[in-house]
């Protein structure tokens, strides 16, 4: 105890104003009536407390007052408030059709991740979906809503700030014009941490970014993730532009072709990353990466750039097989063959008339079924498929062993295609909101697992009961405001054919003499039948849960090739049919890539090739005297 104080409140007092956080009052345990104690604790708190109670009494009192003259005065700073509001609109309009030289918030910077980023983006991804669109919306209105209510108050009660308006308004337009004249986009200086040449560099802001929408592509996967990355331009002989990307590795003499399937793109085969991706797997294995894109996409690229929708939309898995394949198989061989010929000169002599590469292929779904017809066309045309190994990941071709919604399917198009194949050439979202509500809408599956559950289920019933990850598969980039893939009415009355056929045929147009043209044969040709020209190995793999192409049907495949004599293999997993592209499963991939490493240095053998292509014209030959007598 000390002048009337205990030295605990005194240690207590000390540090409550050390840390400026004390909320409790303490007072002495002993008090001396005789003399004069200090001020303790308790009655500092007590006067404080006082302070505020008149502050916050006479706060209540003012704003009452400014409440009753708001409301009194109320229709004076209406009618003075909408010229003002007026006129600021048009300020605001002004000012942002001119451009100005300052940055835009609206705008993020985009920057280059490292592969640690790109981890970090799948657990902490943020881009808004449509209810949280709400969400800011409705915010973003109240708060307008106050701030208007707040200028119009502090306008009316300082009239000075009216006039300056107009004359800051002219002003700026004087001197503004000149500053911001041939500006039109907005670019910001930025510089990564970590980069080996930090200067800044300016980077065109985008609107998808403004928009919370996730529009990467395939290049910007590939990038981002460290990867080389080109993109090749094929034209195909009916006028069609396909993009065909690549990983490339130059001087390799082993390269990878990978396909996708329907409604899919290239992103299928890099969206997992570098851990569970056979684009970026193949490549680590020293292979020469190329990510083919079939035709059909919203941005209907084509050397005739008038074509209309109805013309371009017009073509089925034929064309597929027999045009798009070929054309950027091609290609490939063209770059291989030229890069490997200037980078090893003496490799020209070595191989006469043999491809100084090895070609394999990895194909999915209806990727897998256009694989085959383009092999086995080939072969009927003898002419080179340049292919050394082929790897079928639950390709089409047979459906009759499907469920009650594909049958339903089924019939439906069958009965219906004179209909709608002119009123309904393709499927897919026509313009870009509905393409950016479909992105944002993909993020509310996500955002809302009880909402992503309820689709999920009525998608897996929809397809059949298949459990793939669908909802998961909607919110990948390829399906994004600026372009996504889409779905011609003739591949899917295609696919119905096959069905109803239970053969995997080609298109059947439908009378006898367009056949004839098209195939020489009243009927449409049976690629199964011809599976004994196939001479090259094949793996096909299926999936146990895949109820959209069961593993029965792939096992017809490997049936009837292995009684043709193919070299073929099969290889069943506990998959659903998108598991084998869109999900990370390191058994998959590991079997692919030991599949893919069987393929050996090229070696030259004229005579077993002779010895093939004549066997080869013989087999065509008789299926074709059988064909024309059937």
């Amino acid at each position: 105890m000390e002048n009337g104080v205990s030295s605990f409140n005194k240690f207590i007092h000390d540090l409550s104003m050390d840390s400026d956080t004390s909320s409790e009052d303490y007072s002495s345990a002993e008090e001396d009536s005789d003399g004069i104690c200090p001020a303790s604790p308790l009655s500092q708190s007590s006067r404080v407390s006082r302070t505020n109670s008149f502050r916050k009494n006479s706060g209540y009192r003012k704003g009452w007052t400014m409440l009753l003259l708001s409301w009194i005065l109320f229709p004076v700073r209406f009618l003075l408030g909408i010229p003002l509001c007026l006129c600021r609109l048009f300020y605001i309009r002004t000012s942002f059709m001119r451009g100005s030289h300052r940055p835009s918030r609206l705008h993020s910077i985009r920057r280059v991740n490292t592969p640690k980023d790109h981890v970090i983006h799948h657990t902490t991804d943020r881009r808004r979906g449509v209810i949280e669109d709400l969400h800011l919306a409705i915010e973003i209105f109240i708060e307008a809503i106050f701030d208007f209510f707040h200028k119009a108050a502090h306008f009316l009660l300082s009239p000075s700030e009216v006039l300056r308006i107009p004359y800051r308004w002219f002003s700026y337009q004087r001197s503004g014009h000149e500053d911001t004249n041939g500006m039109s986009d907005t670019s910001v200086p930025t510089a990564t941490l970590g980069e080996s040449d930090p200067t800044p560099t300016e980077r065109k802001t985008t609107f998808h970014q403004s928009l919370n929408t996730d529009a990467r592509t395939c290049q910007d996967v590939i990038t981002e993730l460290g990867y080389p990355y080109e993109a090749i331009r094929v034209i195909t002989a009916d006028g069609y532009v396909l993009l065909l990307e690549r990983i490339p590795r130059r001087d390799s003499r082993k390269a990878l072709y990978l396909q996708h399937g329907l409604l899919d793109s290239s992103m299928g085969w890099v969206s997992k990353g570098i851990v569970g991706s056979p684009a970026f797997a193949a490549y680590d294995q020293g292979f020469d990466v190329f990510l083919g894109n079939f035709r059909g996409l919203v941005s209907r690229e084509h050397v005739d750039k008038n074509i209309s929708s109805r013309k371009y939309w017009r073509y089925s898995i034929n064309e597929h097989g027999m045009e798009d394949i070929p054309a950027m198989i091609e290609k490939i061989h063209q770059v291989k063959t030229a890069e490997l010929t200037i980078s090893q000169p003496d490799l020209e002599e070595e191989m006469n008339d043999d491809q100084p590469y090895k070609l394999c292929a990895i194909s999915h779904s209806l990727g897998g079924a256009a694989m085959l017809m383009y092999v086995i066309t080939r072969c009927i045309e003898e002419k080179p498929h340049r292919l050394s190994r082929l790897i079928l990941l639950s390709p089409a071709g047979f459906h009759h062993d499907s469920t009650l919604a594909f049958t339903a399917m089924e019939y439906l198009l069958l009965l219906l295609a004179p209909i709608l194949g002119p009123i309904i050439p393709g499927l897919y979202i026509p313009t870009r909101f509905f393409r950016m509500l479909l992105n944002k809408l993909a993020r509310d599956f996500h955002n809302y697992p009880a909402v992503g559950g309820l689709v999920q289920t009525l998608m897996s019933y929809v397809v059949g009961g298949d459990s793939s990850n669908w909802v998961g598969v909607l919110g990948l980039p390829h399906y994004n405001m600026n372009d996504m893939p889409g779905l011609s009415f003739y591949v899917a009355h295609h696919l119905a054919q096959m069905k109803h056929a239970k053969k995997f045929i080609m298109y059947d147009y439908g009378s006898a003499s367009a056949n004839m043209k098209a195939y020489g044969s009243p009927e449409p040709l049976d690629l199964g039948e011809y599976y004994g020209l196939t001479d090259i190995p094949v793996d096909l793999v299926a999936g146990r849960k895949d109820n959209v192409i069961r593993n029965s049907m792939v096992k017809v495949h490997y049936r009837l090739m292995k009684d043709a004599g193919v070299d073929v293999s099969y290889k069943e997993f506990e998959y659903a049919h998108l598991d084998f592209t869109f999900s990370h499963h390191e058994e998959l991939l590991a079997y692919v890539m030991s599949r893919l490493l069987l393929v050996k240095p090229t070696e030259k053998q004229p005579f077993n090739q002779e010895a093939s292509r004549s066997k080869r014209k013989g087999q065509v030959n008789h299926l074709i005297r059988r064909t024309v007598l059937e």
